[in-house]
């Protein structure tokens, strides 16, 4: 006896998909360099990376308005003597002058615009980037953010 199969549109559309996603599977896990991100390195001898600042408000029962600002990614780790240029974009607020502890760099972000800080750190530890219009909550704050220097 014969038995015909007929195979319907969708079937077929569905089985062209998983062809495609596992086509991009093989190429990703036989070359995973093809993605990137924007902490990779920008030349050999130094990694960029990117901030921007950020701000959350909400209003409280009393109607009060309430806002904290800060830096994003709030943590970002790099290795001691690397090179770094670090990309901060201004997105929420008009002004931000920071310092960064330890390592003697102050600048200011400004609303619309790229602040770029380039360093090397020498030594193992956190260095603190602190806002220093928002450097605690009577000041929509604390907006600070975390550099991590490893071996």
């Amino acid at each position: 006896m014969f038995k015909s199969f007929v195979l319907k549109k969708y079937h077929f559309v569905m089985f062209l998909g998983f062809l495609c996603v596992a086509f991009a599977a093989v190429l990703f896990f036989r070359n995973p360099q093809i993605l990137s991100t924007a902490a990779e390195p920008a030349t050999a001898s130094e990694r960029t990376i990117q901030l921007v600042t950020g701000e959350f408000s909400t209003k409280l029962e009393n109607g009060k308005e309430i806002e904290a600002y800060r830096w994003d990614p709030g943590t970002i780790v790099v290795r001691k003597g690397e090179n770094i240029r670090l990309s901060i974009y201004g997105v929420n607020g008009a002004s931000h002058p920071f310092i960064i502890e330890g390592l003697n760099i102050k600048g200011e972000v400004k609303k619309g615009k790229e602040t770029v800080v380039n360093f090397k750190a020498e030594k193992t530890g956190t260095y603190r980037l602190i806002c220093m219009t928002h450097t605690d909550i009577a000041h929509s704050g604390p907006m600070i953010a975390y550099i991590n220097v490893i071996d």
